[in-house]
């Protein structure tokens, strides 16, 4: 897949996303308001070994305040510019829910669109991304939606029907990336249930993408705030490449790189 002006291949190595939150609540205490400050973080990361960015302008903890369209863009349309002109060539996804922003960030040179709600919260998302033509990332949300009983077959048939959203949209299949939403509505059994298994969901022949930085799950088992998570983030993310998975999305840049690094050796045989 080509996202901006990196080809990623799959199964070749796991890759690496960098997390840059613009709001002032980020869950994980990294929220950044200054544009200048965000495109030196992302520089930092991308120095770090980052393929890709993750810029998002609305919290998506549990219970997170709703903001309003005009204001993500607002925060976003301060920062993306000059991040873009910052790290010219490492690809940018944006993590909004909403078309309206989407359409807006791809406008200003973002090259991918991250839908925590995949497709399913917005009605125009899909339409979006397939008149723009670029790459898209959806989540499966379990919140507000009853359990299964089988947090695969329940993530599985979530992400089966944000790509057949897609696809009615006529977004290529081969455009899509796939994320089963740790902590998204599941609590910890669930989490790591999900983790375990995380194998079990490459019949949907999709790269994988899994976000477990500093999350709640982690801090139920080590405890302390979530910025002192890295540790147990780095485990997850071990973790996660052994079950396969093709992109982590992660706040601690250089920390993680050396996990995937040393993980991919071993999995995959992936030496220097």
């Amino acid at each position: 897949m080509t996202i901006g002006k990196a080809r990623f291949a799959w199964g070749a190595r796991t890759f690496v996303m960098g997390v840059v939150n613009v709001t002032p609540d980020s869950f994980s205490g990294d929220g950044i308001v200054d544009p200048v400050a965000a495109a030196r973080l992302a520089e930092a990361m991308v120095e770090a070994g980052a393929d890709i960015l993750d810029i998002g302008a609305e919290s998506t903890r549990p219970d997170f305040p709703p903001v309003d369209a005009d204001e993500e863009w607002h925060r976003l349309s301060l920062v993306l510019p000059v991040v873009r002109r910052a790290v010219k060539n490492t690809p940018i996804s944006v993590d909004t829910s909403k078309a309206s922003v989407a359409r807006r960030a791809i406008e200003a040179g973002v090259d991918a669109v991250n839908d925590v709600t995949g497709f399913l919260g917005d009605s125009e998302m899909a339409d979006v991304i397939a008149r723009a033509g670029v790459p898209a990332v959806a989540m499966h949300n379990q919140r507000g939606r009853e359990y299964g009983g089988d947090v695969i077959e329940d993530i599985r048939n979530g992400l089966r029907r944000s790509i057949a959203v897609a696809e009615a949209a006529s977004v290529p299949r081969d455009r899509l990336i796939l994320d089963p939403g740790f902590g998204f509505g599941w609590g910890p059994v669930q989490n790591y249930n999900m983790l375990r298994r995380l194998g079990e969901l490459r019949d949907l022949n999709r790269p994988l993408l899994i976000g477990t930085s500093r999350k709640s799950a982690i801090g139920y088992v080590t405890g302390g705030a979530a910025a002192q998570r890295q540790w147990g983030t780095a485990a997850t993310v071990a973790l996660a490449v052994g079950q396969g998975v093709d992109i982590v999305r992660v706040h601690d840049v250089a920390e993680m790189v050396q996990v995937v690094r040393v993980a991919d050796a071993v999995v995959r045989g992936v030496l220097p």
